[in-house]
């Protein structure tokens, strides 16, 4: 499959994103206090899954737009 230069930028934006938004959620679900209470709650291991989950998959998705963009310089514009 080919992609072109404007669909890649928009994958590599997405995954650097996700390493925005998630980090910070994850900051905010470990400060409150349905997360910990005798060791890590059921809360605390959902959302800490949901953030791993969007991680790997936000750079996948960014892999993918930087292999688009290195394919699209090689590629003749026509």
């Amino acid at each position: 499959m080919v992609l072109s230069a404007r669909t890649s930028w928009f994958l590599v934006a997405f995954g650097v994103w996700s390493w925005f938004i998630w980090p910070n959620f994850l900051r905010n679900i470990w400060k409150d206090p349905r997360s910990f209470e005798d060791g890590p709650q059921a809360f605390f291991l959902v959302h800490l899954v949901l953030v791993v989950v969007s991680l790997v998959l936000g750079t996948v998705i960014a892999a993918i737009g930087v292999r688009g963009l290195r394919g699209a310089r090689r590629r003749p514009r026509t």
